[in-house]
């Protein structure tokens, strides 16, 4: 990158957009000004006040820094050190997957049957699930399980920031986990081998592949949570349904997962669509 200091933000913004439009990095000016309010610690409204204005030498230097690793394909979210997620703002580093906006849809899914209600986020990663069931919802309890000691620690982080009661607990999926739940929900790592490669570099080089890699045929954790996730969650009784497990899923998974499901002993089990039409959650009781 060319670090002659130009003479505004607004004109660091346009050389940054044409750089970022040149090596292929998508919404190219949108990120651009990013990294700018970042750099130049600004809200959105103060970035069009203040856009004209001259940069300083040592925001632009530490803007030369990261727009290099940008061009590397670092993702955005992990150079600003934050993502939102359910309108909540959340601290995300390499140790876990960046919150997207399909993870919303479970959320929504938990929401709507969390009052009251013992909640478990499986694979909590960031703790988004834990966390914003936990502020939006009026669930009795949620805990949030993640195998990665690290990720256990940025969700800590995330809850304390928030002001969510959340307990964590380290554990191998069920391994370390007691106790009857009346909601288990995961977004849990579902990419099979020959769709890692395909995946866009931010994601395939950068996101934990831990986060990632969902087996051999993409179902292995689904297997785990459909067989366990039956041993954890409240039982159907009096003629009354038992606990929920929720799973966001691959679009080519609408068919595979369902049916695990069935076969865990779920019933009313169902597929739920994303705004662009795909499968993207799976919801069965006991």
């Amino acid at each position: 990158m060319d670090c002659a200091k130009p003479e505004s933000y607004l004109a660091a913004a346009r050389q940054l957009t044409d750089m970022f439009r040149s090596a292929g990095i998508p919404e190219a000016s949108l990120q651009a000004n990013l990294l700018l309010q970042h750099v130049g610690k600004m809200t959105p409204a103060e970035w069009l006040v203040r856009r004209d204005g001259e940069i300083p030498a040592e925001a632009w230097n530490t803007l030369c820094g990261l727009a290099e690793r940008r061009l590397a394909r670092v993702p955005l979210q992990y150079l600003l050190g934050e993502q939102e997620f359910m309108g909540i703002r959340f601290r995300v580093t390499p140790d876990v997957l960046i919150p997207r906006q399909d993870t919303e849809h479970a959320v929504s899914e938990a929401l709507a049957c969390c009052e009251g209600a013992r909640v478990l986020d499986m694979c909590t990663g960031s703790g988004c699930i834990a966390v914003s069931i936990a502020l939006l919802g009026k669930p009795a309890s949620v805990t949030g399980v993640d195998i990665s000691e690290a990720a256990i620690a940025v969700a800590k982080s995330n809850a304390e920031a928030n002001g969510a009661s959340v307990q964590w607990i380290v554990s191998d999926m069920f391994s370390e986990v007691s106790g009857e739940y009346d909601v288990i929900v995961s977004n849990p790592p579902y990419i099979p081998p020959e769709q890692l490669c395909e995946l866009e570099p931010e994601v395939k080089d950068y996101e934990p592949r831990l986060a990632l890699y969902g087996g051999e045929d993409g179902l292995a954790y689904y297997r785990v949570l459909a067989r366990e996730g039956a041993k954890h969650l409240r039982p159907a009784k009096h003629g009354e349904k038992g606990g929920v497990l929720i799973v966001e899923i691959g679009f080519d998974q609408g068919i595979s997962v369902p049916a695990l499901f069935r076969e865990a002993g779920f019933c009313d089990v169902s597929v739920k669509k994303d705004y662009a039409g795909l499968d993207r959650v799976v919801v069965g009781h006991l």
